[in-house]
């Protein structure tokens, strides 16, 4: 049985993931490296709420 307090907490992590990309993105001179590793946390966050919707 999937918890739903885990998800609530990927779906925030999702959510904070993104609004960091977002300042990055915005801030000059910042490093592409950094984006690219908050993209990928991101993605792997998202895996795994695709994850837990198919049971």
């Amino acid at each position: 049985m999937v918890n739903e307090n885990h998800i609530q907490a990927l779906r925030d992590r999702h959510a904070l993931l993104d609004r960091q990309i977002e300042a990055l993105q915005k801030q000059p001179g910042s490093e592409d490296t950094d984006i690219k590793k908050l993209k990928f946390d991101k993605l792997r966050v998202k895996d795994e709420l695709t994850r837990l919707a198919q049971h």
